[in-house]
């Protein structure tokens, strides 16, 4: 089975990113599974070199990788998930320990701190590589409390969709100091490690955040199941706009929330990113 390369670094992210979010948009259009060679001539590319790139970065040919973006393999995936989300629940919702396969902790802020905006909340903020592309990710000294991906809107509007989440707070440019946290949270860090995350939100959508934390690498859910799995069954549509708030991109997993047809339904990054983090973490846990 193929081996997934840990370090994405080594991969030229931003490239084969955008080989990837391209792909996907072609297969998003085709209403059939696309041939290796066809692919790679809409990709400008030869098959061999094209799979060589694909499959370096899923892990997986781009036959398999198609399979895993299905409607009928996102249904079989709900149907096995239901179950998994409820016994989490039923076993106490934590912020502690090994959380979707990244070495994450947690904490919130407090009702009465998110809702003075972030007044004397010092965010620091730095640009880095992942393998969904450029990342802009914001911490304070209690950990990572934004993370938005650029690759689909772009970093002006990155910079300012996280900014306006706190718009009394002071914002510095310090990468360093967020470094050893990001390559833990995209596991490129040292081993035993945790990163931590500051959760600022309002109560409900801290608990919505809570549930998706519980969520497997390789697994998906509902809005359903996730307004059941927290004890408000009737709150759908709430649980829906808490998933859309989520401030930490990929970290706190709501691109593993579809509908309940087996749709993808949208994404605050973009859908092309939903699909293509969906099609990673399905070649990830296979190549285990």
């Amino acid at each position: 089975m193929t081996q997934m390369i840990q370090n994405p670094d080594d991969l030229q992210d931003s490239y084969h990113y955008g080989v990837i979010a391209r792909a996907i948009a072609i297969i998003d259009a085709a209403d059939e599974t696309l041939t290796l060679e066809a692919l790679a001539r809409e990709m400008g590319m030869s098959a061999a070199h094209f799979q060589r790139v694909f499959s370096t970065w899923v892990g997986v040919s781009p036959k398999r990788y198609q399979q895993y973006l299905t409607l009928g393999h996102a249904k079989s995936l709900l149907r096995a998930q239901t179950t998994t989300l409820q016994a989490a629940h039923s076993s106490g919702l934590s912020g502690t320990g090994r959380l979707h396969d990244l070495f994450l902790r947690w904490e919130a802020m407090s009702p009465g701190d998110f809702a003075t905006g972030g007044q004397g909340l010092m965010i620091d903020w730095g640009w880095f590589k992942s393998p969904f592309g450029p990342v802009l990710v914001m911490g304070t000294d209690k950990g990572i409390c934004g993370l938005s991906l650029a690759a689909e809107m772009g970093e002006a509007s990155a910079m300012e969709d996280l900014r306006k989440r706190w718009p009394k707070a002071e914002f510095r440019e310090n990468p360093a100091r967020l470094k050893d946290w990001v390559e833990t949270a995209f596991g490129r860090g040292r081993k035993g490690e945790k990163a931590p995350l500051y959760l600022t939100g309002a109560p409900f959508q801290i608990k919505v955040w809570e549930a998706l934390l519980q969520l497997p690498e390789g697994q998906v859910t509902t809005y359903g199941a996730i307004a059941e799995a927290i004890g408000s069954p009737k709150a759908i549509r709430a649980v829906g706009t808490a998933v859309g708030r989520n401030p930490i991109g990929y970290l706190i997993p709501c691109h593993r929330v579809l509908r309940k047809s087996g749709e993808m339904g949208g994404y605050h990054w973009g859908l092309p990113m939903k699909r293509a983090m969906l099609g990673y973490e399905a070649a990830r846990v296979e190549a285990v």
